[in-house]
């Protein structure tokens, strides 16, 4: 996969934004997530690529190799940051494309979720791996109700205070860190004790049949090279993004969606999220969602678990969406 796509680098909002690209056609944006850059999308990318679409992935600003980001304030990390950074990176690359599809994943899918809610009119359709739709509360911080709900331990909460967390990964070691993250498959949530990360968490020593020591290599190296404070940076700039959204309270997502999660995904297992997700709440923010699918005994790095059934999910949605609107477009013709 490495050999067969194409990287190049971009000037956007005020970075150097890195993105990789293969295949020809309508575009299809993938969106990463945390720990992640690019690469997690490598079995998406080179399958779309052969169905007809220019599969585009960046790294987003903090991660990889996408440059000039602001990293000593993680106030210049909130979704509508890097919203304005894709749209820039899509007005550079494909000015003749009015709408692209996108697909979007953990950290990605938050992005994703924003794009389709603050700029509807450059989203054709959303596929959604692992993370639902999270309307704003108009009287909740997010960290202060996370801190509540699950306490100080929480990865989240542990995630805040800069340097505290990136010298403890630092003592444990990169390449293991991203290990103990891509294989972490408990059903709830992720405490990291103080000064003993991952001490308790369900991770194992021994690789998946999915996950290679080369593809742990990709990642620590990225890591290893720029740190992983840019990434951090999204989780310390939560509240500062409850701030900044509040004209969008209350707003709903008017893009058609598909949502994918695995039973054992940490966010599907969350306090109240299965109700949400199965009984209208869901479809009451999202009215254009076509559908919720749980793919069982997955956890959530779901499109490097089972990159298979994700491929056929993401194709057969694109494919279907792309008829209906070839079909309106005669129509009107006519």
């Amino acid at each position: 996969m490495e050999g067969q796509v194409e990287h190049k680098t971009i000037a956007v909002n005020g970075i150097n934004m890195h993105f990789v690209e293969i295949g020809q056609g309508p575009i299809v944006l993938f969106i990463h997530g945390f720990p992640e850059c690019w690469y997690s999308w490598r079995h998406q990318m080179s399958f779309m690529a052969k169905q007809g679409y220019r599969a585009v992935a960046p790294d987003l600003r903090g991660y990889g190799d996408t440059t000039g980001a602001p990293n000593d304030d993680c106030n210049k990390f909130t979704t509508l940051d890097i919203v304005g950074d894709l749209v820039e990176l899509l007005n550079n690359i494909a000015p003749q494309e009015e709408k692209v599809f996108v697909v979007g994943h953990d950290w990605g899918a938050v992005v994703s979720w924003a794009l389709c809610l603050y700029r509807p009119d450059k989203v054709k359709a959303f596929v959604c791996l692992s993370v639902a739709f999270n309307p704003r509360n108009p009287v909740k911080k997010p960290l202060e109700t996370l801190r509540k709900v699950y306490g100080d331990d929480y990865y989240v909460v542990r995630f805040q205070e800069p340097g505290v967390i990136e010298g403890e990964f630092e003592e444990l070691g990169i390449k293991n860190v991203v290990k103990k993250f891509l294989t972490y498959r408990t059903p709830g949530p992720l405490y990291l004790k103080k000064g003993k990360p991952f001490e308790d968490a369900s991770s194992t020593d021994e690789l998946p049949c999915w996950l290679s020591d080369e593809d742990i290599d990709f990642y620590a190296n990225k890591y290893q090279q720029i740190g992983f404070t840019g990434a951090l940076n999204y989780y310390r700039s939560i509240d500062r993004n409850w701030e900044v959204t509040a004209a969008w309270t209350g707003a709903k997502i008017q893009v058609p969606v598909k949502f994918i999660v695995g039973d054992l995904d940490i966010t599907y297992n969350a306090p109240g999220a299965k109700d949400y997700l199965h009984k209208g709440g869901f479809k009451k923010l999202v009215p254009l969602l076509e559908d919720v699918v749980v793919l069982q005994g997955v956890g959530h790095f779901i499109h490097q678990e089972k990159p298979k059934e994700i491929n056929e999910h993401i194709y057969n949605y694109i494919s279907k969406i792309s008829s209906s609107k070839n079909h309106s477009n005669v129509c009107a013709i006519l």
